[in-house]
């Protein structure tokens, strides 16, 4: 029963998604007729992702703690990069999108298009990204990036200005809390607005789409078992050598049961902090990086992230042939996994990001969101039960260990 409770709501998500696509594949082009309660619910998402990025970013920032470790716990994020590059190794040597046909899918596109610049030169590509000429710019969901600079601007701004800035600090995080709250009266309509905006994809599109959904799972699938078991087993070599991969997998059990279970990292705190210590951590240090993970601590999420872009990317018959591209790829995803995840609402804000800099249409939100639901779970694994061997790997260089 509590299984089936920490589930829910992604249980209900699916099967709603499920009824829309067969609706989808029984009527056809019909299926149109859903369209409008499909986009009332994407519409409410994008008029509150403005204010959610804003007040969640700069109120973050505006009421951060000072930590002297928080700098070489941070060297940790090599985990990230690690996790990244095998997202995007795996998606091209298995493309999910290999047999989809992206002329069809490209019916979908907005009348603004995409918002590559080919002639521009790559340093007007990236202040064109980061800033804009008038407050009024910042406004638009459509330059994510240079929002979201001004929000850590402004966070910054206010940490710095100290007693003087605590009153616009409370409003920051006052404001946090009121758009999260929102977003989660919204999401209340999810698995109606999401159902409904699935048939009406799968009645244009087919039952294609579907296929590829399924190749993503299972190849994210794939892809975990082979970190879990590989890398973490890496990690906890680097931390303690033959000892240290003994301790680890000793150890390990609670807390992945507890990720797969709960789905939920803040949830697998307390059986994490009790792991690392019975890993060797002492108790200062597990108290410490535990609940820190839970933020900055997201390989399961940079994975999923690079599989978001690399699969609107194969839908849309984007090119991915060329470094230039893979890297950016895999700096987004490292950005919206490891650094916009640790903010309140960083899944949309992420997701968002993701349409702002590669200039896809609006409608794939909706697609990311199936994605995001269906790897919730392994995902959750990897960026939990992950935290136990990287507090390891902390001790290690932090000579901290507690000699037990």
């Amino acid at each position: 029963m509590k299984f089936l409770k920490n589930y829910a709501s992604s249980l209900i998500l699916l099967i709603a998604i499920l009824i829309g696509g067969f609706l989808g594949i029984i009527l056809g082009e019909k299926a149109i007729i859903f369209e409008p309660i499909g986009n009332l619910f994407l519409n409410l998402i994008f008029t509150l992702l403005v204010p959610i990025v804003f007040f969640s970013i700069s109120s973050s920032i505006a009421n951060m703690e000072n930590s002297k470790k928080l700098g070489k716990i941070l060297g940790t994020t090599i985990t990230a990069i690690i996790s990244g590059i095998i997202g995007v190794i795996s998606f091209k040597l298995f493309n999910p999108t290999n047999n989809l046909d992206s002329s069809i899918f490209n019916n979908l596109l907005s009348s603004t298009g995409s918002i590559e610049q080919e002639n521009v030169g790559i340093i007007q590509k990236i202040v064109s990204s980061i800033t804009v000429n008038d407050f009024s710019g910042l406004l638009s969901r459509g330059n994510m990036l240079a929002l979201i600079l001004f929000s850590i601007l402004i966070g910054f701004a206010t940490m710095l200005s100290k007693e003087d800035g605590k009153p616009f600090a409370a409003f920051l995080k006052s404001g946090s809390i009121v758009t999260m709250k929102m977003m989660g009266l919204i999401m209340y309509i999810a698995p109606l607005g999401l159902g409904c905006y699935f048939a009406t994809v799968v009645g244009q599109l087919g039952s294609q789409i579907l296929g590829g959904y399924i190749k993503v799972f299972i190849l994210y699938i794939v892809v975990s078992i082979i970190y879990f078991f590989g890398f973490f087993t890496i990690y906890a070599y680097i931390a303690g050598k033959k000892q240290g991969v003994k301790i680890f997998w000793k150890n390990a059990t609670p807390p992945a049961v507890t990720a797969l279970a709960t789905c939920s990292s803040a949830a697998c705190i307390p059986v994490n902090i009790d792991a690392a210590k019975k890993m060797g951590v002492s108790d200062t240090l597990a108290n410490i990086v535990m609940p820190l993970g839970v933020n900055i601590h997201k390989d399961g999420s940079i994975i999923g992230g690079i599989f978001k872009i690399m699969f609107l990317f194969g839908i849309f018959g984007r090119d991915t042939n060329n470094i230039g591209t893979l890297l950016m790829i895999l700096g987004v995803g490292l950005l919206i996994g490891a650094v916009v995840g640790a903010v309140p609402g960083g899944g949309a804000i992420g997701e968002m990001l993701i349409l702002s800099i590669f200039g896809f249409p609006a409608e794939s939100l909706a697609i990311m969101l199936v994605i995001a639901t269906i790897i919730d779970a392994p995902a959750t694994l990897l960026n939990s039960s992950g935290n136990t061997v990287c507090t390891m790997m902390i001790s290690k260089f932090m000579k901290e260990n507690s000699n037990k």
